[in-house]
C-alpha cells in the first residue's frame, strides 16, 4: 500500500523530498563542521597566540634571572654600582615577563601554569631575600650560595614544562578537530554522491527510460500506425503526458479518417471537374473555331447580298413605288449591319488565337496613335489627354484596339452640347498597373454594370447610337488575354470611369516608367 502511494508521487515531489533530506543532513554536517572549526580555531589560538608567546617569555624570564644572578656576583666581587645594572635590568624584565605570562594565562585559566608562576615568584623572592639583597646591602659579602638559585631555575623549568603541556594538549585537540573536519567533509561528499546517484536513478527510471519508450511509441504512430495506443509507466507527469498524446492520436486518427473520406470526395469531384473542364475547353475551342469559320465563310455570300442590294438601290431607286424603295433600304441596312456584326465577331474570335507574341509596349506611345485614329470621330472640340503611362508586356495592335474601343465609347456616348473630355491615367498597385479611362459623358447606370462587358449587349436602341455592342466585350477579352481584369467604377458622380489592370513587367522600377 505504501509502495502504491509512492508510485503516485510526482517527479517534482520525489526530487523535493530527496533534496530536503539531503539538505537537512548537509545542514547538520555544516553545523557540526562550524562548531568543530570554531574549536579548531580556539586550539590554534592557544598554540599560536598563547603558548608560543608564553614559551618565549619563559625563556626570556630564565635569561632575566641569569642576568640578575650575574649582576649580584659581579657586584660581590667588585663592589661597583655599575655591575648592578644587569641585576636591575633583569629585575625589570622579570616583572614584565611574569605579568605577560599571567595575562596570557588569564585568558585560558590554566591552573598548573598559574601555580608555576606563583612558585617562580616565591623562589625568586626567596633568592633575593637570602642572597641578592644581603650581597647588595653588604651583609654577607663573598658568601653567595647556589641552592636558592637552583630552586629558582627548577621553578622556571617547571613553568616551561607546564606551558609545553598546554601547547601539546592544544596540538592534540587541533589534530582531533582536523580529523573531525575531514570526516565531515567525507560524509558531505558521500551524501552528495548518494543524492546524485539517486537523482540519476530517478531520472532514468521516471524520465529517461519512459521518455524513450514514449518516443518509440510516438514514432510508430508517426509511421502510420494510428491505432496503436500510447501509454507510459513513468512519473505521473509522463503518464498524464502520454494520456494527452494518446488523446491527440485518437483525435488525429478520427480527423484523418474524415480527411481521407473528404479527399476521396474531392478527388472524385476533381475528376468530374477535370472532365468538365476538358469538355468546356473543347467546347470553347469548337465555338471559337465555329465563330471564326462561320464569320469567315459568311463573308462571301453576305458580300454578294450586300452588293446586289446596293445595285438594286442605285439602279432602281425611284423607279418603283415608295414601299419598294423602303424595302430595298431595309435590305441594304440589314446587309451592312450583318457585315459589321460578322467583322466584329471575326475580330473577337481572333483575340488570343492569332498572336505575334508579347513584347515591350510603351503605352505613352500608343495613345497618340489612338488619338490620331479617333480624330475624325472626336471633332475639334474633343479633348483627349493622358498622364505618365507605363511600359507593359503585350501585343501592341491589341492594346491599340483596347484604347480605341474605350476612348471611342467615351466619344460616342457624349452629352449633348458638351465637348467630350477623356482622361487616361495609371498608378502602380503591387505587381500590377491600374489604368483608368474617365470621361464626362452620359455615364452608365449602376444596374447595367455587369452587362456592359457582355458580347453584343446594347443598353440603347440602334437608332440612338450606332455600333454592334461588342466593343467592351473585345476590350475585356484583350485585357484578360494580357493577364488583367476590368471593372466599372460606380462611385463617380458624372460620366463613366472604367478601370483595368495589366501586369508589371519583370524588373520594372517602383515608379511609373
Amino acid at each position: 500500500m505504501v509502495r502504491a502511494r509512492l508510485s503516485e508521487w510526482t517527479l517534482r515531489r520525489r526530487v523535493a523530498v530527496l533534496f530536503t533530506v539531503a539538505g537537512i543532513l548537509l545542514a547538520g554536517i555544516g553545523a557540526l563542521a562550524a562548531v568543530t572549526a570554531v574549536d579548531s580555531n580556539d586550539n590554534l589560538d592557544v598554540i599560536l597566540e598563547k603558548t608560543g608567546p608564553m614559551r618565549i617569555a619563559g625563556q626570556e624570564l630564565y635569561s632575566a634571572y641569569l642576568d640578575q644572578e650575574t649582576g649580584v656576583r659581579g657586584y660581590a666581587l667588585s663592589r661597583s654600582a655599575k655591575n648592578l645594572q644587569p641585576y636591575e635590568q633583569g629585575a625589570t624584565a622579570e616583572r614584565d615577563l611574569l605579568a605577560q605570562i599571567e595575562t596570557l594565562n588569564d585568558s585560558d585559566g590554566n591552573a598548573a601554569i598559574a601555580a608555576s608562576i606563583a612558585a617562580v615568584r616565591a623562589r625568586a623572592a626567596e633568592w633575593r631575600r637570602a642572597v641578592a639583597e644581603p650581597v647588595i646591602n653588604g651583609d654577607s659579602a663573598g658568601t653567595i650560595g647556589t641552592a636558592q638559585f637552583d630552586a629558582l631555575r627548577a621553578a622556571v623549568d617547571q613553568l616551561q614544562a607546564d606551558i609545553l603541556d598546554l601547547r601539546n594538549e592544544a596540538v592534540d585537540a587541533a589534530r582531533r578537530t582536523g580529523s573531525v573536519l575531514v570526516a565531515l567533509e567525507i560524509g558531505a561528499a558521500f551524501i552528495v554522491i548518494v543524492v546524485g546517484a539517486l537523482m540519476l536513478l530517478l531520472l532514468n527510471r521516471l524520465v529517461a527510460r519512459p521518455v524513450t519508450e514514449l518516443a518509440a511509441q510516438v514514432r510508430q504512430v508517426a509511421g502510420g500506425d494510428y491505432e496503436r495506443p500510447i501509454t507510459s509507466g513513468g512519473s505521473p507527469e509522463l503518464r498524464s503526458l502520454a494520456g494527452d498524446v494518446d488523446g491527440m492520436r485518437r483525435q488525429i486518427a478520427q480527423e484523418l479518417t474524415q480527411v481521407r473520406e473528404a479527399r476521396a470526395e474531392v478527388e472524385s469531384a476533381n475528376e468530374q471537374l477535370e472532365a468538365k473542364a476538358e469538355e468546356l475547353t473543347r467546347s470553347n475551342r469548337d465555338l471559337e473555331q465555329f465563330a471564326y469559320v462561320a464569320s469567315h465563310d459568311l463573308q462571301e455570300p453576305l458580300r454578294k447580298v450586300a452588293s446586289f442590294c446596293q445595285l438594286l438601290q442605285r439602279r432602281y431607286g425611284g423607279q418603283l413605288d415608295d414601299r419598294a424603295d423602303q424595302y430595298i433600304a431595309f435590305a441594304v441596312d440589314g446587309a451592312e449591319r450583318m457585315q459589321r456584326l460578322i467583322n466584329d465577331l471575326l475580330a473577337f474570335s481572333r483575340i488570343g488565337r492569332i498572336t505575334a507574341g508579347f513584347k515591350q509596349v510603351e503605352l505613352g506611345q500608343v495613345l497618340p496613335e489612338v488619338k490620331s485614329q479617333l480624330e475624325a470621330r472626336a471633332g475639334a472640340e474633343a479633348k483627349i489627354s493622358w498622364g505618365e503611362l507605363p511600359a507593359v508586356e503585350g501585343e501592341e495592335p491589341l492594346l491599340t484596339t483596347l484604347f480605341v474601343n474605350l476612348i471611342g465609347n467615351s466619344l460616342k456616348f457624349r452629352r449633348p452640347d458638351v465637348p467630350p473630355e477623356v482622361r487616361v491615367t495609371a498608378e502602380r498597385d503591387g505587381d500590377q498597373w491600374k489604368i483608368n479611362v474617365r470621361d464626362n459623358g452620359i455615364g452608365i447606370e449602376r444596374e447595367f454594370a455587369d452587362k456592359v462587358f457582355v458580347i453584343f449587349q446594347r443598353l440603347h436602341p440602334r437608332d440612338a447610337y450606332e455600333g454592334t455592342g461588342i466593343g467592351l466585350a473585345i476590350v475585356k477579352k484583350i485585357i484578360e488575354y494580357h493577364g488583367g481584369r476590368i471593372w466599372l467604377d460606380l462611385d463617380v458622380e458624372q460620366g463613366a470611369s472604367i478601370w483595368f489592370t495589366l501586369p508589371v513587367r519583370p524588373g520594372a522600377a517602383t515608379a511609373t516608367e
